[in-house]
């Protein structure tokens, strides 16, 4: 069985949604940067290691990834799970666990990276929103895309209303995309995430609730 270390910063909703939906791997620990992640006290209910690498005790990002990367190798993980983990990390940091990070970020990528991403589809007059998960590179949101789910904007959405209906995406896919990973189908090849089913683009695949797709 393939182990996982995710990172939280807060709540961890995703951190949940991949707990309770089951997916065949060992959650070795879960990790935040925040000694009062809401995330953390779940964990430890549901019987999983935690730690803390706070950041602000280090004079540099450098300094805090090393940190945190000694932290995460303890248990040697398969798989780490960036899971509403809010810093940017340095390229050695990424390149220590190149094809086995994944992040999963609230808009249809490439468009829409970083922050407000809601309030951004909103103000630009986008019909369509979403989620996406993708393999951690150098580049901020902009690594190999595993897979997306499409939500329709609607015409009185607010950026509250848009972001709950995306969330809702976000416990559906990000456990998908783990249990793909644990049963060793999805990997990273040529720079593509694949899926060893059908040898396709995991990417190529978009997901749209309630339609059939």
């Amino acid at each position: 069985m393939k182990s996982v270390v995710i990172l939280i910063s807060g709540r961890g909703s995703n951190m949940r949604s991949i707990v309770e939906a089951g997916v065949p791997a060992r959650i070795c620990a879960v990790i935040s940067n925040r000694p009062d992640a809401a995330g953390l006290d779940y964990a430890r209910e549901h019987g999983i290691p935690t730690a803390v690498v706070d950041h602000t005790a280090f004079a540099d990002r450098a300094a805090f990834d090393a940190a945190l990367s000694a932290e995460i190798d303890r248990h040697a993980p398969d798989l780490v799970v960036l899971a509403g983990f809010m810093r940017i990390l340095t390229p050695e940091f990424v390149d220590r666990y190149r094809a086995r990070m994944i992040n999963i970020h609230p808009s249809l990528l490439p468009a829409f990276t970083g922050l407000h991403t809601h309030r951004r589809a909103i103000e630009a007059g986008c019909k369509v929103a979403g989620v996406t998960v993708h393999f951690v590179t150098g580049e901020l949101d902009g690594g190999p895309i595993i897979a997306q789910t499409a939500v329709p904007v609607l015409p009185h959405d607010s950026e509250a209303t848009l972001a709950a209906r995306v969330l809702a995406q976000e416990h559906v896919l990000y456990p998908d995309v783990v249990r793909w990973f644990a049963t060793g189908r999805l990997s990273l090849r040529d720079g593509r995430a694949v899926l060893a089913d059908d040898d396709t683009p995991a990417g190529g695949a978009l997901r749209v609730p309630g339609a059939d797709v």
